[in-house]
């Protein structure tokens, strides 16, 4: 059970001087995991384009001023490949991706290319490079076929996509079995995928995102319009999969023969729908109106959702630390302290040394839950 205990905080020492290459570090999870990753004494190496929004995370927290932050287009093979060569990363977070549903139908070529080749480019980038131990790379809660089964999907799962973006990261993941599979293992790389999805926290910008939407509406007076009130989702705080993709790592490292695919996702009881998570963040948020479609509108998206984290928690120790009404509070009061003029980076921070104050979920091993 050491590995275990090891590996169940992201708080202990292990992170403190490690080399650490982050792509997608400008987007929202990729901003806070390197802001989380300086708070435990790594050193950061960033990769990614610039910030697709505005507000931005990463600007507004100063993210690439305490890192070592580049800006690059992971479709640019050679350019990727040198810069991984002269980061000389001993841990790789792999983030970079094309993130929405909706605008992998505007532009799927786009989507494959970023989310399919950007991977597979950045696993090429690895090979041969000296002191690689451990890459984590992450796909999507989406990659499984939508079958008629309604219980929460495992890693055993068949892989598939209704929609262009889902499609993408399912093919992600058979690209990173084969280069694991053919190249990395041999070489002393662990590698893994990580499963997760429909996060909510504070500091997401993005267009057609449930809580981000939401925050613009109410800020402007006006209704948030939801499309799929009924669309069920496991729903999470981002420092829920971001703690599962640190302690993913340590594991790796201190057990290579870990490597394989992880779900990451809350208890069953937080896959709920769209409505339930609206209501929750209109009472924390304190007002605001919403008009509900009847889910006719807008491309054809997975109306339930669900993934089962139960490997996660007996191979890794991780439990979730938050239940989506807390998720749900935490994320709103984010907002409403940044619009009141809090610091931003400050407001992280105070998230998540909240969090990893915060004690996890109960396991059902109860030899597990000792060394939580």
């Amino acid at each position: 059970m050491e590995d275990l205990a090891l590996t169940a905080s992201p708080g202990l020492p292990f992170w403190a001087g490690k080399r650490v290459l982050i792509t997608g570090h400008s987007g929202f999870k990729g901003s806070w995991l390197t802001l989380w990753l300086l708070r435990l004494g790594a050193r950061v190496t960033g990769i990614s384009l610039p910030p697709m929004t505005t507000p931005s995370l990463y600007i507004d927290a100063n993210v690439g001023e305490a890192c070592n932050s580049v800006f690059g287009d992971i479709r640019d093979a050679s350019s990727l490949a040198e810069f991984v060569r002269t980061a000389r990363p001993q841990i790789v977070f792999h983030l970079a991706a094309q993130p929405l549903v909706r605008a992998s139908y505007r532009d799927p070529l786009a989507t494959l290319e970023t989310n399919v080749m950007g991977t597979a480019y950045m696993l090429e980038a690895l090979r041969g490079v000296d002191g690689v131990r451990v890459a984590v790379m992450v796909t999507s809660d989406k990659v499984y076929h939508a079958g008629a089964s309604s219980r929460p999907f495992a890693e055993s799962d068949a892989l598939g996509g209704v929609d262009p973006y889902s499609a993408s990261k399912a093919a992600c993941e058979i690209v990173i079995a084969g280069y694991r599979d053919a190249f990395l293992s041999s070489q002393g790389v662990a590698v893994a995928s990580a499963r997760a999805g429909n996060v909510i926290g504070g500091g997401d910008w993005s267009d057609d995102r449930l809580i981000p939407d939401a925050i613009r509406a109410w800020r402007a007076g006006k209704p948030l319009e939801v499309r799929r009130p009924k669309a069920v989702r496991p729903w999470q705080h981002v420092l829920e999969p971001l703690a599962g993709y640190l302690a993913l790592a340590h594991s790796l490292w201190q057990r290579p023969t870990l490597a394989g695919p992880y779900n990451f996702g809350p208890s069953s009881a937080d896959a709920v729908p769209v409505r339930d998570v609206v209501e929750l963040a209109r009472i924390a948020y304190g007002k605001g109106d919403v008009h509900y479609g009847d889910g006719s509108e807008g491309p054809r998206e997975s109306a339930w959702l669900a993934v089962d984290a139960a490997k996660a928690a007996a191979e890794l120790g991780v439990a979730p630390r938050l239940t989506l009404k807390q998720a749900v509070k935490w994320t709103i009061a984010w907002y409403r302290a940044q619009e009141q003029g809090a610091d931003t980076r400050q407001l992280c921070h105070a998230n998540i040394s909240d969090f990893e104050a915060a004690a996890p979920g109960a396991v059902a091993n109860s030899e597990l839950a000792s060394v939580l």
